[in-house]
């Protein structure tokens, strides 16, 4: 089923719930994906790849919104973000452990022989592609770093 799909029978589902804050996080990936596929040269039907990210995109800004709420101590404003990330969450691969990226960032040094931090792009763009969507890339630009570092 289609990332579309799963969000129309979301949808479906919370608007017979009258749960608004998943309602309100499911016509953003809906309307995400409407204006993917309407931009400029939108003519190509999108992977599960570009799906994802454009998930990962929604979780980020809801993330970061509600990081500046809670520094301006807007605990109100800085909830439903949270909430609304929780359920954008359940569109996302199960995300690994710090654990587990370190230890394909580990493999991944290895294999591309990386000596310090001048590899960094380079070990960030193959782990990257490695863990699409099932890590964050903050998680793993600092756990990239810690290891070049080292």
């Amino acid at each position: 089923m289609s990332l579309q799909d799963r969000v129309m029978e979301e949808m479906k589902a919370a608007m017979k719930a009258k749960d608004s804050v998943a309602l309100e996080s499911l016509r953003a990936i809906k309307s995400a994906l409407l204006m993917a596929k309407t931009e400029k040269g939108g003519g190509k039907p999108l992977t599960e790849a570009d799906e994802i990210a454009l998930v990962q995109k929604q979780v980020k800004q809801r993330k970061e919104s509600a990081a500046i709420y809670q520094e301006q101590g807007r605990e109100d404003l800085a909830g439903p973000e949270l909430a609304q990330v929780a359920v954008l969450e359940r569109f996302l691969p199960e995300q690994l452990s710090e654990a587990e990226i370190e230890q394909v960032v580990a493999e991944t040094i290895e294999k591309l022989n990386a000596g310090g931090m001048q590899d960094m792009g380079k070990v960030m763009g193959a782990v990257t592609q490695q863990l699409a969507g099932s890590a964050d890339g903050k998680t793993i630009a600092a756990i990239v770093r810690k290891k070049l570092a080292s």
